[in-house]
């Protein structure tokens, strides 16, 4: 299959690992894979790069409406690049990341008659409005619900995502799938053991707490450091979090605060390829806070290598993990219950070696992969071009449940 593969991502995060992951594994299973995208760093760069003209523009346009129009007026320039691709490359079929703003994919498909699959990681109209601010927000929410309701087949990463925001903003029930984030099994397949893992960064008989990703405020490490400093938490228990992000300071001055030493570690921006080796060596993985829509890439990683997960009982979550069978939840509503988890899972090591052994399992149970993932995107775009139009409906359901 022909795939014309469209987004507006320019930079080295966690949306440039879906974004390689798929087109990886859409290439491995042999169909051609064309690119119409913004460009953005090398992906040998440590993730949290950011291409300079996106810094320059953030900050040269100071109006948050100002900066929405040009958002907007990108979708003709994506649009001529799509219809220039599509004349050469001759797709079959349309593949999208969703953003908001970017019209120019449906436009495109519409033009071209293409069947259009588009994935969508978050409600993001909602989620800058909550979080950041919006200049336009009824053109944004106008914007979202155009682009959503155009596709053929839109396939957000969870459940939550897909009940509460894509049927909320009009799409049919028969045109969602959810797919959630996946693995990529060679990758991580190639992580050392933990006693290896642990000898290299120099954490021999340490009980490690392992965080990955980019740390913000919001996601509970403050807590963590807190309870390490407490009498609850073991003596050779040590915190290793693997990132970056706008909280590491704070949390740098937090931990010297409360005298926690060589027992915290901050690795800062590491390469993509080194990642496994690092979550290799925990013992606990900790997911402290999550949004409640998102599909987070980590908890992935933590399943992959068979980690003794900590995680708040909240839906999204709940999508995949169970508790006491493949990760130890709690009630993030109530004081001290992430701080009574980690107690727990560190005083039972029967417990830690349980919920590890039904992690481990899970992405295989599951088929959470990028191949997977490849598949089924696939499979419903072979389904939408032998019905012979657009918009026909697929069934719905959860590809993360195998479907």
């Amino acid at each position: 299959m022909k795939i014309l593969y469209h987004h507006r991502t320019a930079s080295r995060d966690g949306q440039a690992v879906h974004i390689d992951e798929m087109i990886h594994a859409l290439r491995e299973a042999g169909h051609e894979v064309h690119v119409v995208a913004p460009a953005a760093p090398p992906p040998g760069k440590d993730m949290g790069g950011q291409v300079w003209w996106v810094r320059l523009l953030r900050t040269l346009v100071r109006s948050k409406a100002a900066y929405e129009v040009l958002e907007l007026a990108y979708s003709l320039v994506a649009y001529r690049r799509l219809m220039a691709a599509a004349r050469s490359f001759k797709p079959d079929v349309l593949y999208e990341r969703y953003n908001l703003y970017m019209l120019g994919g449906l436009m495109a498909k519409r033009r071209l008659g293409l069947p259009m699959l588009l994935e969508i990681n978050a409600p993001l109209a909602d989620e800058r409005q909550r979080y950041g601010g919006l200049g336009l927000p009824r053109m944004a929410a106008w914007a979202e619900g155009k682009v959503w309701r155009g596709a053929d087949v839109v396939l957000p990463v969870t459940q939550v995502l897909a009940q509460k925001y894509v049927m909320g903003r009009g799409v049919p029930a028969e045109r969602i799938v959810v797919v959630h984030n996946g693995i990529n099994e060679a990758h991580f397949g190639a992580a050392p053991s933990p006693q290896q893992a642990k000898k290299q960064l120099g954490l021999e008989g340490a009980l490690v707490l392992g965080f990955t990703g980019f740390v913000r405020d919001w996601h509970g490490v403050d807590r963590v450091l807190r309870w390490m400093a407490g009498p609850s938490a073991p003596a050779n228990a040590r915190l290793l979090v693997v990132g970056d992000g706008p909280a590491r300071s704070s949390l740098e001055q937090l931990a010297a605060q409360l005298n926690l030493g060589e027992r915290v570690r901050f690795t800062g921006l590491i390469g993509r390829e080194l990642v496994p080796a690092h979550v290799a060596a925990f013992d606990i993985a900790l997911q402290p806070a999550v949004v409640e829509y998102a599909s987070p890439l980590k908890m992935f990683e933590y399943l992959a290598l068979g980690k003794a997960i900590v995680a708040p009982r909240v839906p999204n979550i709940q999508e995949l993990l169970v508790d006491g069978e493949n990760a130890l939840l709690f009630d993030d509503k109530a004081q001290g219950a992430l701080e009574q988890a980690l107690t727990r899972l560190c005083a039972e090591p029967a417990l830690r070696e349980r919920v590890a052994a039904g992690a481990a399992a899970t992405v295989p149970r599951m088929g959470l992969t990028w191949r997977g993932n490849a598949q089924r995107a696939v499979d419903l775009a072979r389904q939408l071009l032998s019905r012979g139009r657009p918009s026909s409906g697929v069934a719905h359901g959860s590809a993360g449940a195998g479907k």
